[in-house]
């Protein structure tokens, strides 16, 4: 009994922030899967079609795997999905274009950059009911996190040359470990509010 008392119950926060962080890990594997369908249907992105197109696919896909890693937690889903496709769609679009579809890793990061803060400017829309006025630093905060993510896949030797949408798995461990302060964030809004 004595060795029962040295173990501090797990709080109920604690379980539950821990719940949504694990469950943010799909990110992982989501990520890629997304950006492979996309860039299959729409092929190299070397042109603002193929861009749009691209981006409108991997939008949605992963749209919809961070709405369900976001768990009960999530702002409405298909409020979420559209909006990190037509994020996708505008920062893709702007961003490869700004660097000529040139894969060099400069020109994607530039290009990461400016697709995560499209995407993050659509997101915070979404999130600002819940989030309020922190959600200013999404945007910002994406941006920097795609453009290291971006960094990572072309670093490992990830065949960048094929203009892929969005960056490989190795990208993806590096964006999914440093945006996991969003199901956290969320989480802990929901306590706070019940």
């Amino acid at each position: 009994m004595h060795d029962l008392e040295l173990t501090p119950p797990t709080s109920p926060t604690r379980a539950s922030a821990r719940r949504a962080a694990t469950r943010w890990m799909v990110n992982i594997v989501g990520i890629p899967l997304a950006g492979y369908v996309g860039w299959l249907v729409s092929g190299p992105v070397d042109s603002v079609g193929a861009a749009l197109l691209g981006a409108s696919i991997t939008g949605v896909a992963l749209g919809a795997v961070q709405a369900w890693a976001l768990g009960s937690t999530h702002p409405p889903v298909a409020a979420w999905i559209a909006a990190t496709a037509l994020g996708l769609m505008a920062g893709l679009a702007i961003g490869a274009a700004t660097v000529g579809y040139d894969t060099t890793l400069t020109a994607l990061v530039v290009q990461g950059a400016i697709s995560g803060l499209g995407v993050g400017a659509a997101q915070a829309i979404v999130l600002k009911p819940r989030l309020g006025n922190r959600t200013i630093a999404w945007p910002p905060a994406l941006a920097a996190i795609w453009a290291a993510g971006w960094a990572t896949s072309t670093n490992i030797g990830v065949d960048v040359g094929q203009q892929f949408i969005i960056f490989g798995a190795s990208g993806a461990l590096v964006v999914t470990a440093l945006t996991v302060v969003l199901p956290l964030a969320l989480n802990r809004s929901v306590e706070t509010t019940s």
